[in-house]
């Protein structure tokens, strides 16, 4: 995979200090410029496959909590709408399921964690996605449940389809609900936007940053391949989101 990606273990501990400041470690130009357009088509070829979900959806990723007022952040809902194509779906041939399964990638993914190893989801439908957003989709802003998210921009939408953080914006000692609830009233003050630049890869921990994808416009999809993995072996997806993102468990 040398041929395809600029795979830079020096920016190993710039990509660290990327992730203590911010959260995230985006490195530009990761797919080779003769590669991108091959990814690309790669893409396209299996996004048509891809399940669409949308309706509203919570910062907690979860049911409104009812426990809390009615203007509160544990009740707030925004609309999402994306497409997504399964592990499944692959072919065995397609470079970004190649480029997921590639060892050395992982191994520095965790080195930029600071982590002996990371591993794939043992998911056959989470491991490996292609996320797919067209004229309208977004995703609404939420926190992520697990520790860290590894995706690969490879198609921008003619407009919109930013990614805006709020970095660190709650940690695991203090949800500071009062920071939460500015920023879904549209304080843009605390707001990173990191742009969609296609050939980038991006290392997010979005568990304690609030963060979403503005709405999607125009008839160029927006496509980003997510690549699942963990710190523990063996990580499934929840019954519910395999029916919610993919439309089926199996």
């Amino acid at each position: 995979m040398h041929d395809v990606v600029d795979l830079d273990w020096s920016s190993v501990d710039k990509g660290r200090a990327q992730m203590r400041e911010a959260g995230a470690c985006e490195l530009p130009g990761f797919l080779r410029p003769e590669a991108l357009a091959i990814f690309v088509e790669d893409a396209r070829r299996v996004a048509p496959l891809g399940h669409s979900s949308g309706g509203l959806g919570t910062v907690y990723l979860g049911f409104p909590d009812e426990t809390f007022a009615a203007d509160h952040p544990r009740q707030w809902l925004g609309n999402y709408g994306v497409g997504a194509v399964a592990y499944d779906l692959f072919p065995d041939d397609s470079p970004i399921r190649r480029l997921f399964e590639w060892e050395e990638l992982r191994a520095f993914v965790a080195a930029i964690l600071g982590l002996e190893s990371v591993y794939p989801y043992a998911d056959p439908l989470g491991a490996l996605n292609l996320a797919v957003m067209g004229d309208g989709d977004e995703l609404q802003w939420h926190f992520d449940q697990t520790d860290f998210v590894v995706s690969l921009a490879l198609q921008d939408a003619e407009e919109g389809g930013d990614f805006e953080v709020a970095p660190f914006v709650r940690n695991a000692d203090d949800e500071r609900y009062d920071d939460v609830a500015r920023v879904l009233a549209g304080d843009r003050e605390p707001l990173t936007v990191l742009p969609m630049t296609p050939g980038t890869l991006l290392v997010f921990a979005g568990r304690h940053s609030l963060h979403r994808v503005s709405p999607i416009h125009g008839a160029t999809p927006r496509l980003v391949a997510l690549f699942g993995y963990d710190t523990q072996p063996g990580t499934m997806s929840s019954e519910l989101l395999k029916a919610v993102r993919y439309g089926r468990v199996a």
